[in-house]
């Protein structure tokens, strides 16, 4: 695969704030909880108390958790009515968690 024009390599010198999102990704990653809520939201899009029944959490915890991954552009959102229903929002973070899932698992 060619490098496109004005698009970085993976052997660029890494700035600062590529430096900083990728920590703060690693660190979104390092978290149980951050990792159940990412993972079932790879599979389905779910509100807050769904979320919340289905890993047996406080909804407090879940929205304190996914306040924390909608910063970092993890997850998003789409409101219905009152209700906020969330989904993953980036394919690469999700490839990354489910080969690292896949590692896990392997024996």
């Amino acid at each position: 695969m060619e490098k496109q024009p004005n698009q970085p390599s993976m052997h660029d010198e890494l700035d600062e704030e590529t430096l900083f999102i990728v920590s703060q990704t690693f660190k979104a990653l390092s978290e149980p909880t951050r990792i159940r809520i990412l993972h079932l939201l790879s599979e389905q899009e779910c509100s807050v108390n769904q979320i919340a029944e289905k890993l047996s959490l406080l909804q407090s915890t879940v929205s304190h958790q996914l306040r924390f991954l909608k910063n970092l552009r993890l997850v998003k959102y789409r409101r219905e009515g009152t209700t906020f229903y969330y989904s993953h929002d980036d394919e690469h973070v999700m490839n990354v968690l489910e080969q690292t899932i896949d590692h896990a698992r392997h024996t």
